[in-house]
């Protein structure tokens, strides 16, 4: 593991390694919570399962694109501010290059990448999400209760699908966590390695509300189309609790009805947003370049997509100086116990809908996941190799069927 430690403290590191992700992560925030967790806690051992599962658990809270949050955090644990904005940048801009470039009208290389290929991607995120539940269930479900937690937060989840029931059920497993989990069980926790100042934390706390609340009044004043477009696409990203999906009817609302974008074009996007790998947010990238205002092109997309992801960057900075020490107190930690069994049985209700629902139509996409999760899993391949080779086999499957 050595050589790991040694390099991977620079900025341009941290950034190679999220480009990395950023290109091969497929099939949305709860899998992409898998690749990290596979990336960043097996092999790399960068955080503890009890600290990645911490960290998910306040993403998660927070609103806002959980999977980037977790990246930002991540790339600021090894390299401070420096290493956040690296994590985002790789992690963020293949996927908002491509729906840029498909936005302005290349569209004709929609169609060079086959239903077959995009399928074996969709497949290979069944086995990235059991491989990182299976290793979250281990370390995060210990007991007769904790078990039991993770099966009613998986079963509320699928019975009542949405933010807010996510929300709901990790604030009272939080709650169920403090009455049955006493101090003297609790394991303690691994610190984050993360050193933020409290007065840094404030700052970018304050700064997150008054341009929640200064936009809208500063476009009032000062109406400019860019103002308008920055207010709009940073207001949605304050808004959104619950990840990617969610983003979509809030985006629809804020640039179809005033003639921004028209429908036809937001559906085209969309289904491209779908079949590319990184955070969904970055359909934002490709709403502001196909504007009918301008800035558009690549200017436009790139000040919606920083409008849209400003606020995860001023939240997460703002929240982990005061959450470190939250964390250090024994009642939360019995009230973390509780969250962190609920967050597994989230993260094993989504690897049913949506990601196994989406994917696992017939056998041979059973047998390509089976496949996948034994390479991942038992022969130690690389997940970006698994997933390649799954796309080929989806693209041959449907070739031959």
């Amino acid at each position: 593991m050595a050589t790991h430690h040694d390099h991977s403290n620079s900025a341009w590191s941290v950034f190679l390694i999220f480009l990395r992700l950023g290109l091969t992560s497929f099939g949305g925030p709860i899998a992409h919570l898998g690749y990290f967790h596979t990336e960043f806690v097996t092999r790399r051992q960068w955080l503890t399962d009890r600290s990645y599962a911490d960290l998910v658990a306040l993403c998660q809270f927070l609103p806002g694109p959980a999977s980037s949050q977790v990246g930002i955090a991540l790339g600021m644990s090894r390299a401070g501010y420096a290493g956040a904005l690296a994590a985002w940048a790789g992690f963020t801009l293949p996927s908002a290059v491509a729906l840029i470039l498909f936005a302005l009208g290349i569209s004709h290389y929609g169609d060079a990448i086959s239903a077959g290929a995009l399928h074996g991607l969709k497949v290979v995120a069944v086995a990235v999400v059991a491989q990182a539940l299976w290793g979250m269930a281990r370390n995060l479900c210990t007991d007769v209760p904790r078990v039991t937690l993770m099966g009613i937060a998986a079963c509320v989840s699928l019975l009542l699908p949405g933010a807010w029931g996510q929300v709901a059920v990790m604030a009272i497993a939080g709650f169920v966590g403090l009455l049955l989990f006493n101090a003297r069980q609790s394991d303690g926790h691994d610190p984050l390695p993360i050193t933020i100042s409290r007065r840094a934390g404030a700052i970018c706390l304050s700064l997150f509300l008054a341009l929640l609340v200064g936009l809208p009044l500063l476009t009032e004043l000062y109406p400019n189309q860019t103002m308008v477009m920055v207010d709009a696409f940073y207001r949605v990203g304050s808004l959104v609790f619950g990840g990617g999906h969610v983003v979509l009817p809030l985006l629809q609302a804020e640039v179809v009805p005033s003639g921004w974008v028209s429908n036809e074009a937001f559906l085209a996007g969309y289904g491209a947003a779908q079949a590319i790998p990184g955070p969904l947010f970055t359909f934002a990238a490709f709403l502001g370049a196909s504007m009918n205002l301008s800035p558009s092109g690549w200017v436009g997309g790139l000040i919606c997509l920083l409008a849209i992801f400003a606020p995860s960057f001023l939240l997460i900075i703002g929240v982990l100086p005061f959450w470190e020490q939250l964390r250090r107190s024994v009642r939360t930690q019995a009230a973390l116990a509780g969250v962190n069994a609920a967050v597994v049985g989230l993260l094993l209700a989504a690897l049913y809908q949506p990601v196994w629902t989406s994917a696992i139509l017939q056998p041979q996409d059973l047998a390509l996941a089976l496949v996948a999760l034994i390479a991942l899993m038992f022969w130690k391949l690389p997940p970006w190799l698994v997933v390649v080779a799954s796309g080929v086999a989806g693209w041959l499957l449907s070739a031959v069927v």
